[in-house]
């Protein structure tokens, strides 16, 4: 039943239904993605042999090409090739956090490349383990030159799950198009859809900048 029916208290409902599910979806392939992306970038920096190379042409794949192509690939390729059943929602988590985890490896590698190297070599120079250099030296520093780059990545992998819709996730996206439907109001809908990705983009921004600020401390002192 489409057309005009009017805003019913059932359509907030759902409206909060569809932003627990993009938020849910942003926040696991977020967490997932730097999991990922910085065992990935550590392979690669440290040059493991083999693996870093195989690694490096799967990152390049998932950054070089579209999310919308990636999400079809996993939720009709996977469940094809391995018999097995794939919810939208998990083909999603699975797609997003690869496309993340491969740009979260290049902010990581970038990042420890701007430690200034004399610190390194100093600290070799002091018997330190590659894990105590790791620990103390690369992880705080690399991180506060990170930060402002993995805020803008959280925003933009914000917007990409407005993609997930089209595998039949009933995301924010998904509600809005529900919505409009069965309304047709699509200037009431859409600029409610989208001032709900801008205070979500919003909130991401807002916590990114308390991380930076707290993680700066790191980057002064080694300045010092």
């Amino acid at each position: 039943m489409y057309g005009d029916q009017g805003f019913t208290i059932f359509d907030l409902q759902l409206w909060a239904e569809g932003l627990g599910i993009t938020f849910g979806v942003f926040l696991s392939s977020s967490i997932l993605g730097l999991i990922f992306g910085s065992i990935i970038g550590l392979i690669r920096y440290y040059n493991i042999i083999g693996i870093g190379r195989v690694l490096m042409l799967g990152s390049e794949f998932l950054k070089n090409s579209p999310v919308l192509v990636q999400l079809f690939l996993v939720y009709f390729g996977i469940p094809a090739l391995f018999t097995i059943d794939l919810s939208p929602v998990e083909a999603a988590i699975i797609t997003l956090s690869g496309n993340t985890a491969a740009f979260i490896a290049v902010i990581v590698i970038s990042s420890i490349d701007a430690i200034d190297k004399k610190q390194l070599e100093a600290a070799r120079s002091f018997a330190l383990s590659e894990w105590q250099i790791l620990r103390l030296i690369i992880y705080p520093q690399s991180l506060a030159f990170a930060m402002p780059m993995f805020v803008s990545l959280a925003i933009n992998q914000l917007q990409v799950t407005s993609l997930v819709s089209v595998i039949g996730v009933v995301d924010l996206t998904r509600v809005g198009d529900i919505i409009n439907q069965r309304t047709f109001e699509p200037f009431i809908v859409w600029p409610i859809i989208g001032v709900t990705y801008f205070v979500l983009a919003k909130l991401v921004e807002r916590i990114g900048a308390r991380l930076e600020q707290r993680f700066s401390v790191h980057q002064a002192s080694s300045e010092i």
